[in-house]
């Protein structure tokens, strides 16, 4: 890994992330405020009115602690999908955009091999997400604790969030894995991005009825099992190790495909 190039890029993703973690302070915020018994009665007559929708977005659990109702509002939707926003803006700005205006060269001519680059800029996405993964912890468990003390079990978040982590790396991995094997920026940019998003139209039409539940059977997403994980359930926790295995090999194939690719620069 190179530190210089490192820092660079570390230094010009921050902005982005910030923004993300504002916009992530302000919901987080939001829903665990929202928790009170009475609200919960209210949501969950929605919730029956209005069945496929609700499920359609992963809410369709009925919640009883803080932590329950934390996983039906933010974790079927706005801690999945909404990352991936941030991981495609920093796709594009570490591979996808030198590649495309040919500023790669410019990198390739220093005395660094293509693997050290693309070990460098896999090392700058791979901290933005653990340090996004850190932000957010951290906000749970401070609105957590500041307007509910001693509501939430912080040691299922934890295992919760772990989980989290590698399907956010699995998600890169797969966003970056598509930078390094396409010459178009269109294509090396969406091709990743859009198996990411069909993943979780997969999974949304999964959840509405019987007639699409096979879709379970071939989603990647269904290993990220947060209600099993909050339970220290073995098969939850055997699908994040499987998700955390798969973003390692989806990287390293990355590294390799870049490092023998032929790039017109």
């Amino acid at each position: 890994m190179n530190r210089t190039l490192f820092a660079k890029e570390l230094r010009a993703n921050l902005f982005v992330s910030f923004i993300i973690v504002a916009v992530l302070a302000m919901y987080i915020g939001v829903i665990v405020s929202m928790y009170d018994p009475e609200l919960g009665e209210s949501l969950d007559a929605m919730m029956q009115s209005m069945p496929e929708m609700f499920a359609a977005f992963g809410m369709a659990t009925q919640a009883t602690t803080l932590l329950d109702f934390m996983l039906n509002y933010l974790y079927g939707f706005l801690l999945t999908i909404f990352i991936l926003v941030l991981i495609l803006v920093m796709v594009n700005k570490l591979m996808v955009r030198y590649l495309d205006r040919g500023a790669m060269a410019y990198l390739l001519a220093t005395p660094n091999s293509r693997t050290r680059i693309a070990l460098t800029m896999v090392g700058v996405l791979a901290t933005v997400l653990v340090g996004l993964m850190v932000a957010t912890t951290a906000l749970e468990m401070g609105f957590g604790e500041a307007l509910f003390p001693g509501e939430l079990d912080m040691q299922a978040l934890l295992q919760v969030n772990a989980g989290l982590l590698a399907l956010w790396l699995a998600m890169a991995g797969l966003c970056f894995l598509s930078a390094c094997l396409f010459s178009n920026a269109t294509a090396a940019l969406w091709v990743g991005g859009g198996l990411n998003i069909l993943f979780f139209l997969m999974q949304m039409a999964s959840q509405v009825g019987d007639k699409f539940e096979f879709l379970e059977n071939v989603n990647p997403l269904t290993l990220f099992d947060y209600y099993g994980l909050a339970a220290g359930d073995a098969s939850a926790v055997g699908g994040a190790v499987a998700l955390a295995a798969g973003a390692a090999v989806l990287f390293a194939a990355a590294v390799a495909v870049f490092d023998r690719r032929d790039l017109s620069i």
